[in-house]
C-alpha cells in the first residue's frame, strides 16, 4: 500500500517509527507536511496537490496532526476521506477529541467516570464554583492547553479565586475540575489501536509537581491494568470514535477516572516503558481494516 504520515516534522520519534514499521511490512510510506498541500474542490473529483504532484494514488493515511494546526489539518484528512482514502482517525473525531468540554460531555453521558468538572462562562462567583467540586484544592485547566501547559493546581479558594480571575482576564477558556488526591501525582496513558488496549505506562509527576506528563520531566513504567481500567480506556475509545488514541485516567479510591483522549498520541514514551511495537499495531491495523 501506498501510506501516508501527515506530520510537520519527519524527524519526530513517532513519525520515524511508522515509517520504518510499514516499510518492514512492504508498503511505500512517505511523511507529507500538512500545511504545505493545496485541497482542490471541484465537482465530483476532490484533489489533493503537493509540491508537483497529484495525491491521487494513497491508499491509507496515519494523521500527526498538533493541536495548533488542527483546523487545516481536519480540513486535508476530510479531503483524504471524500477522496475514499483510508485513515485511521476521521477528522470528525479528531476534532471531537480536541474539544476537551465537548469530549467530557459525550463521555459523562456515555456513563464513563471522570473527576467533577465545572465550566462556567467567566464567573466571579469562584466560591460558588469551587463547591460544586468537592472543594480546594482544585485543577483549573484551559481547554487548549497540551503536555500539561496550561494546568494549574490551586491550594486554596485565594489562589483558585487568582488564577481564574487571571483566566478571566486573557479571555480564557478553563475548566475546573476535582482533585484527585489519592492519585499522588500519577496517571496512566493507555495506548489503544483497533478498540482494544495494545499498551498501558503508569506516568509519575516529577516531586513538587502535580502533573505526571513526560514532557515535563515525569517518569513512565509499564503498568497492567486491571478490568475496569481496560473497560474505560476502551469505551472511551468507542465513544469518540477513534480506533487509535491514547487515554490517560487517574487511579482514585472510587475506580479509573478519564482525564482525557488524545487522538495523536505520541509513541516515544509508551513504546519505551512498555518495550510492545505499538507502530507495528497501527500499520497492522491498516492493513486489516483495508482487507475487511
Amino acid at each position: 500500500m501506498n501510506i501516508v504520515i501527515l506530520s510537520r516534522n519527519p524527524h519526530l520519534y513517532s513519525t520515524q517509527r511508522l515509517v520504518k514499521e510499514g516499510e518492514a511490512r512492504g508498503h511505500e510510506m512517505e511523511v507529507i507536511d500538512p500545511l504545505k498541500c493545496d485541497i482542490i474542490i471541484e465537482k465530483e473529483k476532490p484533489t489533493i496537490y503537493y509540491k508537483d504532484r497529484y495525491l491521487d494514488y494513497v491508499d491509507a493515511i496515519i494523521p500527526r496532526i498538533g493541536s495548533s494546526v488542527t483546523f487545516y489539518g481536519c480540513a486535508l484528512v476530510r479531503q483524504f476521506e471524500e477522496m475514499g482514502v483510508f485513515t485511521i482517525v476521521t477528522s470528525d473525531a479528531i476534532q471531537r477529541s480536541r474539544d476537551k468540554l465537548r469530549s467530557l460531555q459525550r463521555l459523562s453521558k456515555a456513563g464513563i467516570g471522570m473527576p467533577k468538572t465545572v465550566f462556567t462562562n467567566y464567573s466571579r462567583d469562584v466560591e460558588e464554583v469551587i463547591e460544586h467540586v468537592g472543594g480546594t484544592p482544585v485543577i483549573i485547566k484551559l481547554l487548549e492547553g497540551t503536555q500539561g501547559l496550561g494546568v494549574v493546581l490551586a491550594e486554596s479558594k485565594n489562589a483558585a479565586e487568582s488564577v481564574l480571575e487571571a483566566f478571566n482576564g486573557l479571555q480564557a477558556r478553563v475548566i475546573v475540575q476535582e482533585f484527585i488526591k489519592e492519585a499522588k501525582g500519577a496517571d496512566i496513558r493507555a495506548l489503544v489501536v483497533d478498540g482494544q488496549v495494545v499498551g498501558a505506562m503508569k506516568r509519575q509527576g516529577k516531586e513538587g509537581d502535580f502533573r505526571s506528563n513526560l514532557h515535563r520531566g515525569g517518569s513512565a513504567n509499564i503498568i497492567k491494568l486491571n478490568t475496569d481500567e481496560l473497560k474505560l480506556a476502551m469505551n472511551a475509545s468507542r465513544v469518540l470514535k477513534l480506533p487509535v488514541c491514547g487515554v490517560d485516567m487517574l487511579q482514585s479510591s472510587r475506580g479509573p477516572l478519564l482525564l482525557e483522549v488524545n487522538s495523536t498520541p505520541g509513541l516515544e514514551g509508551i513504546e519505551g516503558a512498555t518495550g510492545r511495537n505499538i507502530a507495528r499495531a497501527i500499520i497492522t491495523f491498516i492493513e486489516s481494516s483495508k482487507n475487511k
